[in-house]
């Protein structure tokens, strides 16, 4: 029978914490008695994450392992995971150890009550507050700011969706920052939960302080992203034409008679112009992304 919930979980290089997170995961769907099915996304793991999740799989038939092609990243794995999964709800959760499974019910309950997703809210964070915990709270107000989704936690690697909401989307690298609002769901129909957060027991952390401008790189497309991706591109491709069309014009004024003014017309229809270019290469590689999809699978157990 078709599973009621898939657990999605993407792995790089997490041999430290695999059988015990399985263990931890595999308990907890027990004691729920729900149909499930757990789906490793092994994202080009170097160290010897692979080979234990395929003797994992061997041994539990509600376990798939779907590899993947090279290293992806973790947008790539959440779609794959989405892809896969065959549940009515879909739960995803980190690889490190730092999401507690026991928090999945909590989860699951709210996504009965009719919720269209549901984000985990680490209240009390184990993690050093200036590089970590503060850079976080900024990137969530500011996310919840053009979004209009106001969670607290976007980063917390626990969610979970109506299957129907998330089936066959392909995440383009960075933007699972920006999960629930990326599927268009309104501020309403998302809840948060309070979950339990635990210091990372093995390996290392696969983020760091970089990720803040990145993610304000991804800001400047994603509610362009979330309304209109293809037709935002194309007015956005207009506008840079024409401001570099005036741009042209104020340079040829430069040149021939200079003056201050004219200068800073110049250098803001440039920083205009790099904005505009900026805005839809992301727009046309959030485009291209759906018509190609974002990863390559090598081999699924258990499919």
């Amino acid at each position: 029978m078709r599973p009621e919930v898939s657990v999605a979980i993407p792995m790089h290089n997490e041999e430290g914490n695999v059988e015990l997170l399985y263990h931890e995961l595999k308990e907890v769907m027990e004691g729920l008695r729900l149909r499930y099915e757990i789906i490793f996304v092994n994202d080009g793991s170097t160290d010897g994450t692979g080979e234990l999740l395929k003797e994992i799989a061997k041994g539990d038939g509600t376990v798939r392992v779907v590899e993947l092609d090279g290293n992806f990243g973790e947008a790539a794995a959440l779609s794959a995971g989405y892809q896969f999964a065959q549940g009515d709800w879909i739960i995803t959760m980190d690889g490190d150890g730092q999401n507690d499974p026991r928090d999945i019910s909590a989860l699951l309950e709210m996504l009965r009550k009719g919720y269209k997703a549901v984000s985990g809210w680490r209240r009390k964070r184990k993690e050093d507050y200036l590089s970590r915990v503060l850079p976080s709270r900024v990137v969530n107000w500011l996310i919840a700011l053009v979004t209009g989704v106001k969670i607290h936690d976007v980063g917390c690697g626990l969610k979970g969706y109506r299957s129907s909401l998330v089936k066959g989307y392909q995440i383009p690298h960075g933007f699972h920052r920006f999960l629930p609002a990326l599927f268009g769901v309104k501020d309403e129909e998302v809840a948060e939960v309070e979950v339990n957060d635990r210091r990372r027991r093995s390996g290392r952390s696969h983020y760091g302080l970089g990720r803040i401008f990145e993610v304000i790189r991804e800001l400047l497309t994603v509610r362009f992203a979330i309304s209109d991706a293809e037709g935002w591109r194309r007015r956005i491709h207009k506008a840079r034409g024409a401001i570099s069309l005036g741009g042209v014009g104020a340079l040829i004024l430069l040149i021939f008679s200079f003056n201050p003014l004219t200068l800073i017309l110049l250098l803001t229809m440039i920083a205009l112009a790099s904005l505009c270019l900026l805005i839809e290469r992301n727009l046309l590689r959030f485009i291209r992304a759906q018509k190609e999809g974002v990863f390559r699978v090598r081999e699924v157990m258990n499919g």
